[in-house]
This record gives C-alpha cells, sequence and structure tokens, in this order.
C-alpha cells in the first residue's frame, strides 16, 4: 500500500497530494466560491457518517442546504447527524439507512426517495477499500459492489428525479489511485489470478471516471464531475492502509481539506461553469491518464461497460407493480 501511494503521489505531477499541496493550491482559491446560501436545494450525501462524507455534508449544512445523510451504520450515522445538527444549527438534516453493497435495497430506497423527496444534488462517496475477495450476499464481489455498481445504480436510480431540478449536480468522489488503472472489462468481479485490494480499488476509481465521463455525454440537463481529495487523514484510510496511515500521518490532509473540492464541485457557481465529466483536484480539472501511461481505452470498452453494469443492474430490480 505504502509504496502504491507513494507512487502515485509522485506520478501525477499536477501538485501535491497531502496537506502541503492542499496548502499551496489553497492560496489559489476564490474564498467567495462558498460563500454562498443554498436554503431550499436538497443534496444527497452517501457514507455520510464520517471522514470527506460527513465533512461534506456539515459544510453544506452551514450554507442552509437539506442535507440526506445515506449510512450504512444506524448508531454511527445518528452520531453524526447529532454531530452536523449541533455544530451547524441547520434542522434539515435527514438520515437514510442504506448498504450501498446491496443493489436490491439501493433501487427500493431510490424508489421511495423519489416518491417522498426532491434533490438537486447527488454526491456519491460512499466506498471500501476490501483487501482479501469478499463476495456479498447477493455473490457480488464487494469493491466492486459498492464502489462501482451502487454508485452505478443510485446515480441511475435517481436521474430521473434530478433532470426535473433546477441546476442538478453529481459529484462522485473518485481516487488519484485510478491513474495506475486501465480499464479492464474483462473481469469486473476480480475472480481471476491474485486478488489485490489495492489495485481492485483503483479499477473500481477509474470505472468511476468512465462513468462520469458517458454519463455527461447522455444526459446533457444535469451536470457531473469526480474528484480526487488527495490523502486525508479519514476513518477509511487508517483501518484500509495502517502502514501507508502510520508512515505519512502527519502530512495527511484533513477531512475538511480533502472535502473541499466536493464542496466546491456541489455549492459553487463557477463548478459549473466548467463541462460536464471532469476530473478535479483542488477546484481545479486535471488530467484522468498520465502522461506516457497506457492507460486510455477504446471507446467500445467504455460502452461496453455501461452495458454490463445496466445488465446487472437490471437483475436486481424489482419488477414494477402491475
Amino acid at each position: 500500500f505504502f509504496f502504491f501511494f507513494l507512487e502515485v503521489s509522485f506520478l501525477t505531477g499536477v501538485s501535491d497530494l497531502f496537506r502541503s499541496g492542499y496548502d499551496s493550491a489553497s492560496k489559489h482559491f476564490n474564498p467567495a466560491d462558498l460563500e454562498v446560501d443554498v436554503a431550499g436545494r436538497s443534496f444527497l450525501v452517501t457514507g455520510a457518517n464520517s471522514g470527506i462524507g460527513k465533512a461534506t455534508a456539515k459544510e453544506i449544512a452551514r450554507r442552509g442546504g437539506t442535507v440526506h445523510l445515506v449510512c450504512r451504520n444506524k448508531e454511527r450515522a445518528e452520531v453524526a447527524k447529532e454531530e452536523i445538527v449541533t455544530e451547524t444549527g441547520n434542522q434539515n438534516i435527514l438520515l437514510h439507512i442504506l448498504d450501498v453493497s446491496n443493489p436490491k435495497e439501493i433501487w427500493k430506497f431510490a424508489e421511495k426517495f423519489k416518491n417522498e423527496h426532491k434533490l438537486n444534488v447527488l454526491i456519491n462517496n460512499a466506498g471500501c477499500m476490501v483487501n482479501n475477495r469478499e463476495l456479498t450476499e447477493d455473490g457480488l464481489e464487494k469493491n466492486f459492489a459498492t464502489n462501482t455498481l451502487g454508485t452505478y445504480i443510485l446515480t441511475m436510480a435517481l436521474l430521473p428525479l434530478l433532470e426535473k431540478a433546477a441546476d442538478a449536480r453529481v459529484i462522485t468522489v473518485s481516487s488519484g489511485g485510478m491513474l495506475v488503472q486501465k480499464l479492464n472489462i474483462s473481469d469486473l468481479q476480480s475472480s481471476n489470478g491474485t486478488f489485490d485490494g489495492t489495485m481492485v480499488y483503483a479499477q473500481n476509481k477509474r470505472q468511476q471516471v468512465v462513468l462520469t465521463e458517458q454519463w455527461a455525454k447522455a444526459h446533457r440537463n444535469v451536470h457531473f464531475s469526480v474528484m480526487h481529495p488527495g490523502w486525508a487523514d479519514t476513518p477509511a484510510v487508517r483501518s484500509s492502509m495502517p502502514d501507508f496511515y502510520q508512515k505519512m500521518k502527519n502530512t495527511l490532509r484533513t477531512e475538511a481539506q480533502g472535502a473541499d473540492t466536493v464542496v466546491w464541485l456541489a455549492v459553487s457557481a463557477e463548478a459549473t461553469k466548467l463541462p460536464s465529466g471532469l476530473f478535479f483536484q483542488d477546484r481545479q480539472p486535471v488530467p484522468t491518464h498520465l502522461p506516457l501511461a497506457s492507460t486510455h481505452s477504446p471507446p467500445e470498452d467504455e460502452e461496453k461497460l455501461m452495458e454490463m453494469l445496466e445488465e446487472f443492474s437490471q437483475k436486481f430490480k424489482a419488477p414494477s407493480p402491475g
């Protein structure tokens, strides 16, 4: 892990992914971009009970937005909700319990949500890095089920609601780790060869970038973006990458610094002046491939990914009544 993340950090050449990089980049931020009131707008944040998700939800709540926290663990989610309400004074914080590795539950949740709420901004933040090959109750490899299929189904299921909304946006929290992976559609569930959780995660994050680009082409009424938060001190980093965390903990970004670009993409007017479908780091669009890296994939592979995910997703969708 340690060498993989250092490799990504030094290969990017875009800017430092650690705290020092944020400090340097933030000198060029325009504070006015985030001096906005988003009262009356509705935001849904997955994985919102800790880390970047919670930091994002808190900043949106401070600006008056209605925030839907989508979390897997009820107890931790209730603690997070209480903290957000207490710190921001915003009472419009709603809690939904959902495991985004469970496609049937995502479909059910989305149908209910569409009937009860409006939505302006979807933030796909929930993710996992499972280091051994684990299967969900549906027989899906857990990283793929959470990071790729869960993101796909939730976004597609909520798109009809978003397409009715003013200034609708979808932001997906990816990772610079994807820069070392070329899209591989031949083994979506990592069943061949030796299982390497870090590389599976990086492949999922590459898939999220492709999803964003494809959605941007197909759905012109919604602004799509995907971003890399840099290496931040979050519970996920501490548990999934203990060696990396121990060596680098004094250089990591804070959760709020990791969330800054998510918040900027979610609330600022400046974000939607840029084209839909871009990959961001520190409020700037950055390349999705490293120079000289052979990570570009043919357009037909990217289209095939969408077809495969659609096939997967339909298997788990309950038939419409009647």
